[in-house]
């Protein structure tokens, strides 16, 4: 049969059931409820079997930002975010998306598209959008990569992605599935249900009772809190090591809600501190989980810590990729927990040159705040600090890279909210529609914060949170230009060089969408977002003003 009479519905019969439906039937079996993408010309036989299933589709603008919403939505709900994708352009597009997703541990399945198997090896047929081998280029962004050849083998291809997906370290799984695959006519029954438990990963009983022996040694124990302590919500153990260690817990950006933010023993997220850094330079037993001590971890790679190190990563590329370590491959949560029964209250409090570790993070932190006192930054550290007090405390919030992105990595109390930032991979564009991500599956208010140059690359979604109704609030602050480029740049060279922009009126292009927006000063912000938080729907705030950025300590 052909693929342009494959979907044709038999007369008295009803539609007939394809490729595409054993996709959906599958996704439901296995509890997906929410879609993101857009469609395509390959992919039409999976958007016809949506509309005979209980999926609710999302529909972005652009397939990036559809990978964005999808990676929102199970950072927000701790589900597994589902991404379908047309082939060639569509697919490529999404990529740079799932590099943040794959970066950052985010569990989601990715069903692509694919032209006909007869187009598929190395001839070139000259068919539309065709690519030499679609599923290599997702290679770099993707746990792994499947090409389903018959339709039988659709529910079980998918079921093990999505045990693939959840298994720590979890992330995004491709499975692509050619166009005359999706649309012909299958004689597999209906999927009925489906089992996708992860993979466990617990630790080798030889290195935790080595760690709980360094530990229970310690004299001047310390931790680095990443955010596989979140993904895998370890954070109950945590807290029950750092206070039967007395240690001094610092979370890194990702890890940011990990620990308690005013906990005695906390020292917040200042990673990118000299003070912070000579603190954990100090610490005879350093513990690091969840994170591979990378650039802005290790101050830029300044911190050289002079003790040992026990590092915990179900990533068994991270252990030890920057120091020296007992490298401990497994799950954070049951790491941590497994130390936690093992490891028996310390017997004598640290002891940090004369100082508790109490005393120890309390004169940090006022170190830190005290250089902060000399920069002139009184406008920035208030503008944070209202937008803090602005947000409901259980509210989720995305932060873009911006400037005030990079303060909040630092000073951002997460509360019982989520804090979600694209520092994973670092690519511009994923605040507002991993925002949207996060509003479609809480069903409540969530907060995206982007510069103006940020802003640009997700603007087209505002048709999407209007189409959508959806709950967002869009707070971009806008300087005329890549802020933190221009930072850099001017400290490096003196000047800065194609960083200023031409951008538009965001309050008028915001209400050409039908989405409510308004213009506030900085010291205005605080009641302009508690009026947003109380309006319906989405709707957008505006600051103009230049945001300046602490001095870096790594340079000095």
């Amino acid at each position: 049969m052909s693929t342009d009479s494959a979907a044709t519905v038999v007369p008295g019969s009803g539609p007939v059931r394809n490729g595409g439906d054993l996709v959906v039937e599958t996704l439901e079996a296995l509890g997906a409820s929410k879609v993101f993408g857009i469609p395509g010309q390959h992919a039409l036989g999976l958007f016809d079997a949506l509309s005979r299933s209980r999926l609710e589709f999302i529909s972005s603008r652009v397939e990036n930002n559809s990978a964005f919403a999808a990676d929102g939505f199970s950072r927000a709900t701790g589900k597994v975010g589902v991404l379908f994708l047309s082939t060639g352009p569509g697919a490529l597009t999404a990529l740079a998306g799932l590099q943040e997703a794959y970066a950052t541990g985010v569990p989601m399945i990715v069903v692509a598209s694919q032209i006909p198997i007869d187009g598929l090896g190395a001839r070139r047929r000259g068919m539309l959008h065709q690519l030499d081998d679609q599923k290599a280029s997702a290679a770099n962004v993707t746990k792994s990569q499947r090409l389903i050849q018959h339709a039988s083998g659709i529910p079980s291809a998918i079921q093990d992605a999505w045990t693939e997906a959840i298994s720590s370290p979890a992330g995004p799984v491709w499975i692509e599935v050619p166009q005359n695959v999706l649309l012909n006519p299958v004689m597999v029954p209906a999927v009925e249900d489906a089992l996708a438990e992860p993979f466990d990963n617990p630790p080798r009983s030889e290195l935790v009772k080595e760690a709980v022996r360094w530990l229970s040694e310690a004299r001047r124990p310390a931790v680095i809190a990443g955010g596989g302590v979140r993904r895998s919500g370890a954070e109950a153990a945590l807290l029950s090591i750092a206070q039967k260690l007395h240690a001094p817990v610092i979370c890194t950006p990702g890890g940011n809600g990990a620990f308690p933010w005013n906990h005695p023993l906390s020292l917040q997220s200042w990673m990118e501190d000299r003070h912070m850094t000579e603190v954990l330079e100090d610490a005879d037993v350093l513990v690091v989980i969840g994170s591979s001590l990378g650039e802005v971890t290790s101050n830029y790679f300044t911190m050289a810590p002079r003790g040992r190190i026990i590092q915990i990563d179900a990533e068994p590329r991270v252990l030890e990729s920057n120091r020296p370590a007992l490298g401990i491959r497994a799950d954070a949560r049951q790491a941590l927990e497994a130390l936690d029964a093992a490891l028996p209250a310390a017997e004598h409090r640290p002891d940090w040159h004369g100082q508790s570790s109490e005393e120890l993070v309390a004169g940090a932190l006022a170190r830190v705040q005290a250089r902060l006192d000399t920069q002139g930054l009184d406008m920035e550290r208030r503008f944070m600090a209202d937008i803090r007090a602005a947000v409901p405390d259980d509210m989720q919030t995305y932060w873009d890279m911006t400037i005030s992105a990079y303060w909040a990595w630092s000073c951002w109390d997460a509360k019982s909210g989520r804090f979600h930032s694209a520092q994973g991979a670092g690519g511009l564009g994923y605040g507002y529609p991993g925002a949207i991500g996060g509003a479609v599956g809480l069903g409540e208010r969530v907060l995206a914060v982007s510069g103006d140059g940020s802003a640009m690359y997700s603007i087209a979604e505002l048709a999407t949170a209007r189409q959508h109704r959806l709950p967002v609030t869009w707070l971009i602050v806008d300087d005329g230009g890549y802020g933190i480029l221009r930072e850099y740049m001017e400290d490096a060279f003196g000047k800065a060089t194609a960083t200023e922009l031409a951008r538009p009126d965001f309050v008028k292009l915001a209400e050409s969408f039908g989405v409510p927006a308004r213009r506030c000063a900085p010291e205005d912000i605080r009641t302009a977002l508690a009026e947003a938080f109380a309006g319906e729907g989405p709707n957008v705030v505006v600051v103009e003003a230049r945001i300046g950025l602490f001095a870096p300590t790594h340079l000095v």
